[in-house]
């Protein structure tokens, strides 16, 4: 609709009406001030949807020109607003404020915004609104500016070989973006490429790629490259292209075949596990599934089971190996016939195959082989003690090579104890010691040596035998008396039982059980005395008449259960004491009746006890040495000060020999304040004295020759003091006590040296110490 045509049907309400433009205008501010009732939208302002096509090149455009019937002599001013004008995107439609014509600024796209929402609006010069807002509504028709797209560049299926026709493969698509009311996005497909075969359609509409003709053959064609297109206005427009790749799915359609009938090959005899060599086939179908991988099996030629066949991965070839040692002496060559197959079963329309077996000739080579111990171990037995020089078997080995002339030889290879002496020619095996038992080197009760048998072929091979002797026991030991000694009550049925028992150094069944009684040779213990069993081991000594207390001697017969028996009389101290009330020996009793039965466990307590007390008795006792000791020397270096060099102390007396027998009590040294005898004793000149007063120190000889009448004078007074200990009695001269922190003077010379000490505190012991500081600090 034109301007002018437009601008008629605006006016023409007006004109219906009666009312010219100028009284509409006059009549426009008593209408705008009327509010009591809602006002109609008058029909001039109403304006019908605009269509406006897509990528309209004449810019700026006229759209539409908008009035208002409410027009005053003063004018009106309009504007829109919206997507487009004051909204994104900006700028893609003005009008004229005085004019209301209504402009396209811009080239519109329909796949960017099909329709556009805008308000009108008609104010007066005041600004006062003259009509209500109204819509104007643009509408963007499209045009077939967009190619059809696919949605993917290559589509990929997959279809079994020899499908039947009108078997679907996949199913290609596109889009397109223009108006899908429209035959702008009507799309039609069709294959424009797929080779010379045609074995593939599509369905236009849908898109659907199906299998057109039968015939498909992996083998011969694996891979088709179909090109597809796709065109709006329903085949007549746009166009677009797209790969689709169809894979054929092998199936097993083709037999394995050997590349030709008869195969050897050659192995060694006793080789086990090693590979004998390769059979080769051919299969057309695909390599690595399951329709092209091998499976062999021996049919015919391998009664013993010596071959097996497997297949390798890799290369679908047939690996022969050997599983069992083959012996050249007895069969030197074999003749297989060997069958291959697919692992999955072939398809029911595919041909046989006249190639599926195959001959497989193997060869055994001959080679040395090594003696053999038909029995192995050698298993006999020897009675213990048998006499050096005695053969006891003859243990030989046999050489395979029958083929071949060769001579064994023989060496004892292990031979622990030395027992046993080897023919090298023959294999006798005799003693060379007596075999003794029990030894160490017996290993419940067998003793095992080993053999070594060699050929002298080149390089020669050997074998070895184990030979296992078992050493029979003899019965050459009477069973033992455990304990020989015991105490019992000597009141019958109050505790008056004593529980006996035997050990026997032979082993079963030499030992247990034994067998206890009292000696046939004396009857009359019959009448005081009864021996029961207990067990195999064990028997019970019971009193049958009230007994005095003392020492009895029973001779008991023990024997044995060996073949023949040994028996042995032996004699059982038994000490009788005085009962109790609940039928154990009285304390006092049991002491007095020990006292000459031997040694028995109580007297071992006893002895040992004894021996503890007195190693505790000698640790106090050097304890209280020590201690004496040191206040001794401490006391001497108080009283006598830088002086002390003038006296002659004797700090190393060891006693005076053996003949001195008189014992001292060492607790003197610890404690002598106990025992200081209440007259005055006489008193040393090199000790202190005990009221604490030291004494003048003696005159030094004027004279060298003095000085042995100065040394004998002190020995002298020393001797005669009964105040220190004689002279063979041991002196502790520096006891630290229990667990002392102190370390031993030993660790002290290990650890230093004349460099590590530090002689400057001799200085400070008077002139005679300070040379020895020069002398030694320097």
């Amino acid at each position: 609709m034109g301007p002018p045509l437009l601008l008629a049907c605006l006016l023409a309400p007006l004109c219906a009406r009666g009312a010219s433009p100028a009284q509409a205008g006059a009549a426009a501010p008593q209408a705008w001030q009327q509010h009591e009732a809602p006002r109609r939208v008058k029909r001039a302002w109403v304006i019908p949807p605009i269509s406006v096509s897509e990528n309209h090149k004449r810019i700026p455009h006229l759209l539409v020109q908008i009035k208002s019937d409410k027009q005053q002599p003063g004018g009106v001013i309009y504007s829109i607003k919206g997507p487009g004008v004051d909204e994104e995107p900006l700028g893609i439609f003005s009008i004229d404020k005085f004019s209301g014509k209504v402009f396209l600024n811009a080239m519109l796209d329909r796949e960017e915004n099909d329709r556009y929402r805008l308000r009108a609006f008609a104010l007066d010069l005041g600004g006062v609104t003259l009509e209500d807002p109204t819509d104007l509504e643009i509408i963007v028709v499209d045009q077939n500016d967009n190619r059809p797209l696919f949605r993917q560049d290559v589509f990929t299926g997959r279809v079994v070989e020899g499908a039947e026709p009108g078997t679907c493969v996949m199913t290609v698509d596109a889009t397109d973006a223009d108006d899908p009311d429209t035959d702008n996005a009507a799309l039609r497909y069709s294959i424009l490429e797929q080779g010379a075969a045609g074995m593939f359609s599509i369905n236009a509409t849908t898109g659907e790629i199906c299998t057109a003709r039968p015939g498909l053959d992996r083998e011969t064609m694996g891979v088709y490259n179909l090109t597809v297109q796709a065109a709006d206005m329903s085949g007549d427009g746009l166009t677009t292209t797209a790969m689709a790749i169809i894979h054929l799915e092998d199936i097993n359609d083709n037999p394995p075949e050997f590349t030709k009938e008869e195969f050897s090959m050659e192995v060694e005899e006793q080789a086990a596990g090693v590979d004998v060599g390769k059979v080769f086939v051919h299969d057309k179908d695909l390599a690595g599934s399951p329709s092209w991988l091998a499976k062999y099996t021996i049919l015919e030629g391998d009664p013993e089971g010596a071959f097996a066949i497997r297949t390798d991965p890799h290369t679908n070839d047939g690996v022969l190996s050997v599983v069992k040692p083959l012996d050249h002496e007895l069969r030197d060559r074999f003749e297989l016939t060997v069958s291959v197959q697919n692992e999955q079963p072939l398809e029911a329309s595919a041909p046989g195959s006249p190639r599926a077996l195959a001959t497989v000739r193997v060869r055994v080579r001959d080679v040395n082989e090594a003696p053999v111990f038909r029995e192995n171990p050698r298993r006999i037995s020897v009675l213990e003690g048998t006499p050096p020089g005695t053969p006891i078997t003859t243990y030989t080995a046999s050489d395979p090579d029958t083929h071949q002339i060769q001579t064994l030889s023989y060496a004892l290879l292990y031979d622990p104890a030395d027992w046993l002496q080897l023919d090298p020619h023959s294999g006798t095996v005799r003693t060379k010691r007596e075999l003794l038992h029990p030894s160490a080197f017996l290993q419940g009760g067998w003793y095992i040596a080993l053999l070594l048998a060699r050929d002298d072929a080149e390089p020669p091979l050997s074998a070895t035998g184990t030979l296992s002797i078992e050493i029979l026991e003899v019965n050459d030991h009477a069973p033992q008396l455990q304990p020989p000694a015991g105490v019992l009550c000597g009141r019958p049925g109050r505790g008056g039982t004593l529980l006996l028992g035997a050990t026997d150094d032979d082993r079963p069944p030499h030992g247990a059980p034994f067998q206890f009684q009292l000696s046939p040779q004396h009857p009359q213990l019959a009448r005081n005395w009864s021996i029961a069993r207990f067990n195999v081991t064990h028997a019970v000594l019971a009193v049958l008449a009230e007994l005095p207390e003392g020492l009895y001697s029973l001779p008991l017969l023990l024997r044995d259960s060996g073949t023949p028996p040994r028996e042995q009389q032996q004699l059982l101290n038994v000490s009788v004491c005085q009962c109790g009330r609940d039928g154990s020996c009285l304390d006092g009793a049991l002491a007095a009746a020990t006292a000459g039965a031997g040694v028995t466990l109580g007297a071992l307590l006893i002895v040992l006890g004894s021996a503890i007390l007195l190693l505790v008795l000698v640790a106090l006792g050097a304890a209280r040495v020590r201690s004496h000791r040191r206040a001794l020397r401490k006391g001497l270096l108080q009283r006598s000060g830088d002086d002390m060099r003038d006296n002659i102390l004797n700090y190393d007396e060891q006693g005076g020999g053996e003949e001195d027998q008189d014992a001292y009590d060492i607790n003197q040294l610890r404690h002598p304040e106990l025992f200081t005898p209440r007259a005055k004793a006489p008193l040393r000149r090199d000790a202190p004295l005990s009221s604490g007063t030291p004494m003048a120190p003696r005159k030094l000889p004027s004279s060298p020759s003095d000085i042995e009448d100065f040394i004998n004078e002190g020995l002298e007074a020393a001797d005669s003091d009964p105040s220190v200990p004689p002279y063979d009695t041991a002196l502790i001269y520096d006891y630290e006590g229990s667990g002392s922190v102190a370390s031993p003077l030993s660790s002290i010379v290990s650890s230093l040296t004349d460099e590590d000490q530090d002689y400057d505190y001799l200085s400070e012991w008077g002139p005679r110490f300070r040379r020895l500081a020069d002398l030694y600090g320097h």
